[in-house]
């Protein structure tokens, strides 16, 4: 007679399983208006509070104490330990090769690379691949569904969200880890450092934030380029790139968008040219 764990491990994966049965579809096309602004507008200003309060010192004070070597280790060691949910993502999205790639990339940072800490699979011609559940039900056809601004979160759409719960529960290490350790809240340490990480590469980037013109449309709108650069693989159709740009709107007035900024820096010079 069948065990109950038996049972339990095959509920546990069906929904996945249920994915990877699904015919191919097309690529539904991206969205560009945004119903929900209102509400992701204020979720924005709270994190961006949040973030200013608490992350960002956090994440600076993080870069006083470690110099670029070590944060480009700790980067690698979470981009490797967490090359699972990639590899998971690329068999549910029927790409076997892109699957071998990234486990040989996993299995060789893993060794060779002392536990990720180092990259020596970037040296040997290994491609690095950043996948998710989000991507795989876009590939299948999945619409986006509305833009959606996440407490502590962040961006996100209607879609993407549903990454965040499937990846973590089925294929992320440290999650998984968190989930089935106990050391008196110790075992959350390792998601911890994952998220200073990523808030301490984000600094780099905070001058064009700053420079922005309205810096919940500059987020908005390159948190939607991103994900849909990596659902066509970094090439998307043209046709694709001007409908998510505008570009395809008979109303649309690229000297109207570049005097707005202009007038927008001239009036805040500081923050036009702040640098962090």
């Amino acid at each position: 007679m069948p065990s109950p764990h038996r049972f339990t491990s095959l509920n546990r994966w069906l929904p996945v399983l249920a994915i990877a049965l699904l015919a191919g579809c097309t690529i539904a096309k991206p969205r560009t208006d945004d119903p929900l602004e209102k509400y992701n507008r204020g979720a924005y200003k709270f994190n961006d509070a949040l973030d200013k309060a608490v992350i960002r010192p956090v994440a600076l004070g993080y870069r006083k104490v470690t110099n670029p070597p070590v944060r480009r280790s700790f980067s690698d060691f979470f981009t490797n330990i967490r090359m699972p949910v990639t590899v998971a993502n690329d068999l549910l999205q029927a790409r076997p090769k892109q699957a071998l790639q990234s486990t040989g990339r996993f299995l060789v940072n893993l060794t060779l690379g002392i536990g990720g800490f180092f990259d020596p699979a970037s040296q040997l011609g290994l491609p690095l691949e950043d996948n998710d559940f989000g991507i795989t039900l876009a590939r299948w056809g999945a619409p986006e569904g509305d833009y959606l601004v996440l407490p502590l979160l962040g961006p996100s759409t209607a879609r993407d969200i549903w990454q965040r719960p499937v990846d973590s529960y089925f294929f992320d290490p440290l999650t998984l880890f968190a989930n089935n350790h106990h050391y008196n809240g110790l075992q959350y340490v390792p998601q911890f450092m994952y998220l200073v990480t990523i808030r301490s590469r984000a600094i780099d980037a905070e001058s064009f934030l700053q420079s922005a013109y309205d810096p919940y449309v500059f987020i908005r709108d390159a948190y939607r380029q991103q994900r849909l650069y990596k659902i066509y693989d970094g090439n998307p159709p043209l046709d694709i790139i001007q409908q998510m740009q505008g570009l395809d709107e008979q109303n649309f007035d690229p000297e109207q968008l570049l005097d707005q900024q202009h007038q927008w820096e001239s009036a805040h010079p500081n923050q036009a040219t702040q640098k962090p």
